[in-house]
């Protein structure tokens, strides 16, 4: 077991910023997206498996500090020289004479930036620059908290492109922290979906998928004959624009299908989407744990009543 978290609360001032109650595990080579809204609990749970902010509860693991690197969301560096020397002074070493490191810098077509200085890199050679410093560490684990933030989609579907063939074949595991959906697709084998600091799912992508989409999903276009043609089709939450209907079984997502076809209707047919098993996954979650304090509720009140008879 490379990390194992159990019953983990991180408070700030009054305020409960995470709470992890059911056992979290990593494996080796496990790659793991962490999604959820801003102020779920994404870089708070980080921070405490780092160390960074104080904790109750268990967080064990085999490696050793040095043995896990990170990448935050927010890298400065010093702009009194170029990034060669910064490089060469934070890494101790000559890159002239690193050939892992020359490696890294050609892999992530480098090279043109090492005479600039760190403010007149764009926010994609800057993100590069500091990829090379963590994964120079090489790691079994890695945290990597919005590796895209703040740039163009094009920069970003370049760079999680180099991501994804450094970490082909490769045994190295890591957690990754990113609210694009696409990216996790091509990246992650494991989802944490956290929620308000708690945890909604976690686990195997497909897996997850099966429990709260079904077998399949087929996603169109939210318009009126659309809606019509799917009228008494199982329906999944959606983004507004968007119909999504479960198929619970090949022959229904034959039926479905061929509706659509009939129709001329674009649609996309999905087993991973992670999107939809986010949105689901939510909305399952929480109708449990209504349906829970309800029936605390109707527990309570039916115990009030016996006192009272």
């Amino acid at each position: 077991m490379l990390l194992s978290i159990q019953n983990l609360e991180v408070r700030y001032g009054s305020n409960k910023a995470l709470s992890i109650t059911a056992p979290i595990e990593l494996e080796e080579g496990d790659r793991v997206g962490v999604i959820g809204a801003n102020g779920a609990g994404k870089t708070t749970l980080v921070k405490s498996i780092l160390g960074l902010v104080p904790y109750e509860g268990t967080i064990r693991t085999e490696l050793l500090p040095e043995q896990m690197a990170v990448h935050m969301q927010f890298n400065e560096y010093t702009d009194n020289m170029c990034v060669k020397y910064v490089m060469e002074a934070i890494l101790d070493t000559d890159i002239s004479k690193n050939k892992k490191l020359q490696e890294l810098i050609d892999f992530f077509e480098f090279g043109d930036c090492l005479r600039k200085k760190y403010s007149k890199l764009s926010g994609g050679q800057k993100q590069r620059f500091t990829i090379i410093m963590v994964m120079m560490q090489d790691a079994p684990l890695t945290f990597y908290d919005e590796v895209t933030s703040g740039l163009d989609f094009e920069t970003r579907q370049k760079l999680v492109e180099k991501l994804v063939e450094w970490y082909r074949g490769r045994d190295a595991g890591f957690f990754m922290v990113s609210h694009y959906y696409e990216e996790l697709d091509q990246l992650a084998d494991k989802l944490l979906i956290l929620d308000k600091g708690k945890v909604v799912a976690y686990g195997r992508r497909q897996e997850l998928f099966q429990k709260y989409c079904g077998r399949a999903v087929i996603i169109m276009d939210n318009t009126p004959q659309n809606e019509a043609l799917m009228k008494g089709a199982e329906r999944m939450s959606s983004p507004k624009h968007l119909i999504a209907v479960s198929c619970g079984s090949e022959e229904k997502e034959r039926e479905i299908t061929r509706v659509l076809l009939l129709n001329d209707v674009n649609y996309k047919r999905s087993n991973n989407d992670i999107e939809m098993l986010y949105i689901n996954a939510k909305e399952a979650e929480a109708g449990t744990r209504g349906a829970a304090a309800k029936n605390v509720g109707t527990r309570m009140a039916y115990k009030e009543k016996e006192a009272g008879e």
